[in-house]
């Protein structure tokens, strides 16, 4: 314990002394999220997006060739209408023996859909239903992409390229030669880097949630749960990576490798619900696309343990395999 809390003491110093991981862990994504607001806050919305659920009839067939219209299919009723209550549907149109729409009674893009539908075909009878609920702005929806890219970077890049440097630099190869082990080392690394992530995303969250109100359903505890969960899977994966590599050219590519797929399909900036099933699929071998599905799920649906815990099992499950990959393969000099 004595050789944990020294280093973890040493890395501790380290990051305080390193003034740039300060602005870039606290104060980018801020600025970030305000460029986004100034940016987007008044175009969303843009794209009218049709849930369509129940059993497809001539009418609803019809209503599918309007053009410059999304629609998405839902196999249960309740997903489709939480969505419209949030605006993240413009409409829900129900198929079967009997057609029925929903709309949301504060949405403009439910009421020109409304008309669009009726006008198609007239002969056809709709029985419409309303339902309302406080709208999911393009700021609330992102926010969570925002902060887990600060994660993903602060992990991979600030644990991974780290012990790389030391590697090359040989302050791993002094290190061997003291009592310290491969796991007190690796520990202090790990704990060291989840303190500084978990105050940063506080830090952040509160900041922001001041100035922008952002809408959280769910329970604050499960956030914290998922942000910690998520950066111990991604300090993890930085660990499996750095675990042999001595060369930070390497490092750089091999990061940027495992950071960019990331940041394009799970669904940071933009949501993959339409998209084809395999590429949803796929998506589903990275780490932030459960950190985002769970954080997404809490704050904009309201979800409770359960509804989460299948991401939290994923996570758990990556990370024991990550440490224990990276710890059965750590080097303390270059091959």
């Amino acid at each position: 314990m004595k050789h944990f809390l020294a280093l973890l003491k040493a890395r501790n110093i380290e990051l305080i002394r390193d003034k740039a991981t300060w602005i870039w862990n606290f104060v980018f994504p801020v600025i970030l999220i305000v460029g986004i607001a100034a940016i987007f806050d008044d175009q969303d919305g843009a794209l009218f997006k049709v849930g369509v659920t129940g059993e497809a009839n001539s009418q609803i067939t019809a209503f599918k060739t309007t053009q410059y219209l999304q629609f998405i299919d839902y196999p249960e009723l309740d997903k489709a209408l939480a969505k419209l209550q949030h605006h993240q549907l413009d409409m829900v149109v129900q198929g079967g023996a009997e057609n029925g729409y929903w709309i949301n009674d504060s949405s403009g893009q439910g009421y020109l859909l409304e008309k669009v539908l009726l006008a198609g075909d007239r002969a056809a009878t709709w029985k419409k239903q309303v339902v309302s609920g406080r709208r999911v702005r393009y700021l609330d929806w992102v926010l969570p992409g925002i902060l887990a890219i600060n994660i993903m970077h602060g992990s991979l890049f600030g644990v991974g390229f780290t012990i790389v440097r030391y590697r090359k630099s040989g302050v791993l190869k002094r290190l061997k030669a003291s009592p310290v082990n491969a796991f007190e080392f690796l520990s202090a690394q790990v704990v060291s880097r989840l303190g500084l992530l978990m105050l940063a995303v506080v830090l952040q969250f509160v900041a922001m949630n001041v100035l922008f109100d952002f809408l959280v359903q769910g329970a604050y505890a499960l956030l914290a749960l998922i942000a910690v969960l998520g950066s111990v899977t991604l300090i993890s994966l930085g660990l499996l990576m750095a675990s042999r590599t001595g060369s930070e050219e390497l490092a750089l590519g091999i990061l940027n490798l495992l950071t960019l797929p990331m940041i394009l399909l799970s669904g940071v900036w933009f949501s993959l619900e339409g998209a084809p099933a395999l590429l949803q699929n796929l998506t589903l071998i990275f780490p932030l696309t459960h950190v985002l599905q769970a954080a997404r799920a809490v704050m904009i649906d309201g979800a409770g343990l359960a509804e989460i815990a299948p991401a939290l099992i994923t996570l758990s499950m990556m990370t024991l395999l990550f440490l224990t990959t990276a710890a059965l393969r750590f080097k303390w000099v270059e091959d």
